[in-house]
């Protein structure tokens, strides 16, 4: 067998070997239907954070505090649950969260920035991770498949949320009942890539969702604030939802 046709050979096997990761591929693409459309809600009355980084601050200064282990332990991720790292950039939490969750668990990896999700899949392969998919999600819409996730977590990235109604709303049916969303941010103005904890309480009960816990974490000034989603009976349509004033910001 010729040299080239070997390597090929070698590639075909380890992007569809049993159990490997569809990242392995390079397949950056949706994978849930299309929600609502961002015309349908209400724009925020507030600034909006630009994306400037695929991560907050170095992996050595975030396991310093054991950043990831924290949100594990507050949000009681267990192995066999699925969780969807929303807006995962360089993949900091979804790399140390795919050995925990073991292989009858899953990590799907979300962002809207395609360049990011490439950089990460080549480092999901490089970590021969077989329990992370990769998913293009839109600003207003994650685009995940309905009811596939026991935990979702958003880590300092709601303030760069362009479309936070539509959002939440869109991110309801990827939920399974019983489901938690953890929000980590800094109590400050989205302008100064935070969110307010008032304002955020008030945009996500807006849709409908429920602040059950609020937690500190030990080491850093972040918050991790967790909600149970809104049913469907419980999700506000489109129509109803009202933008959060100036005062809770």
């Amino acid at each position: 067998m010729r040299i080239s046709n070997i390597i090929v050979a070698l590639a075909v096997l380890l992007i569809f070997a049993p159990g490997a990761s569809r990242s392995h591929a390079f397949e950056i693409t949706y994978l849930g239907p299309a929600g609502e459309p961002a015309r349908a809600f209400p724009k925020p009355e507030r600034s909006v954070a630009k994306i400037v980084s695929p991560l907050r601050s170095t992996e050595r200064q975030r396991d310093a505090f054991d950043e990831s282990g924290q949100l594990a332990k507050l949000l009681a991720i267990k192995p066999g649950m699925t969780v969807g790292d929303i807006g995962a950039g360089s993949g900091y939490h979804t790399v140390r969260l795919s050995p925990l969750l073991g292989r009858a668990g899953r990590v799907i990896a979300q962002d809207v920035t395609p360049d990011y999700l490439k950089q990460l899949a080549e480092r999901i392969q490089r970590l021969k991770l077989s329990n992370v998919r990769i998913a293009l999600g839109e600003p207003h819409d994650p685009r995940l498949p309905g009811a596939s996730l026991d935990v979702a977590i958003l880590v300092h990235m709601y303030h760069e949320v362009a479309q936070p109604y539509a959002f939440l709303y869109n991110l309801a049916p990827a939920l399974k009942a019983g489901a938690r969303v953890g929000i980590v941010d800094l109590d400050r103005p989205t302008s100064q890539h935070g969110t307010p904890l008032g304002l955020l309480r008030c945009e996500l009960e807006a849709v409908g969702y429920r602040q059950i816990a609020l937690h500190q974490f030990v080491g850093d000034p972040s918050y991790l604030a967790v909600f149970s989603p809104p049913t469907d009976a419980g999700r506000k349509p489109p129509r109803d939802i009202v933008a959060c004033k100036t005062a809770h910001r």
